[in-house]
């Protein structure tokens, strides 16, 4: 059986690692290689890094960022933000990235997923859906929302979800926004709702608050991995102890050593 992966995430702007609600009022969090670092040796099975300000500004990825960051920790590497074409992703795979995480971009030009899988295997591209719940009385409908959060698409996310895999992306990044955060728990209807469509992993995102919210957005929302931020920036709780109660609930996960 695939062990389930624990991933912390740094989303970095001006860069510096930060950590909002709902994506903004955004506090500093520190500096991304010695936080890298600091999680390789924690346990962490792979590192997300979100140059969370490169699509709202017009801008590529923070390259030598991603290249210091890349250098302190020695495990798989997911880099988004700003990447518009197959010479960026090329680019951002150069400067010490596994894979490339693709959003803002894919949605407005879907046809770049494609483009990226062929050019560099589907298990380099990961597509990054930012979803939101469409009204507060809905419970099975999200819109994707692009350009960090600001922009409304009109595109229903499970759907893109089944669109984006079926263009070539091997993974997807599933936030959602309402959560975000919030340490109110992921949302599990959400992840059910995409990860029962689709043949790929999907990663949850968007608000742990602890262990327990792990376990509950793989056995619940049927994720492949979880990602957190500030529960690990702000050491609330360590991956030991995440990976701990995933696999006192039956969960496989790489020990932490």
């Amino acid at each position: 059986m695939l062990r389930r992966r624990v991933i912390p995430c740094l989303d970095v702007a001006g860069g510096r690692v930060v950590k909002g609600t709902r994506f903004v009022d955004l506090v500093d969090a520190g500096d991304p290689p010695s936080l890298a670092e600091r999680y390789a040796a924690e346990g962490a099975d792979e590192l997300v890094f979100l140059d969370i300000s490169a699509a709202p500004e017009g801008r590529a990825t923070l390259l030598e960022i991603v290249e210091r960051t890349a250098r302190r920790a020695f495990i798989p590497l997911t880099v988004g933000g700003g990447v518009r074409s197959v010479s960026e992703m090329r680019a951002v795979l150069r400067a010490g990235a596994d894979k490339v995480s693709l959003n803002t971009a894919a949605v407005a030009e879907p046809a770049l997923i494609s483009r990226c899988a062929a050019r560099f295997g589907r298990q380099a591209v990961v597509v990054a859906i930012d979803a939101q719940r469409r009204s507060a009385h809905s419970t099975h409908s999200w819109e994707v929302v692009a350009k960090g959060g600001r922009d409304a698409t009109g595109l229903d996310a499970v759907e893109w979800a089944q669109r984006a895999a079926s263009l070539g992306a091997g993974e997807l990044l599933v936030t959602s926004i309402d959560r975000d955060g919030t340490r109110s728990g992921y949302d599990t209807e959400l992840l059910r709702a995409i990860s029962s469509r689709v043949t790929v992993p999907v990663i949850a995102s968007g608000g742990a608050a602890g262990p327990a919210d792990f376990v509950a957005a793989i056995r619940d929302g049927g994720a492949d991995a979880v990602l957190a931020a500030s529960i690990f920036h702000r050491r609330i709780h360590s991956i030991a102890e995440v990976k701990a109660a995933m696999a006192a609930a039956g969960l496989p996960v790489r020990a932490v050593a």
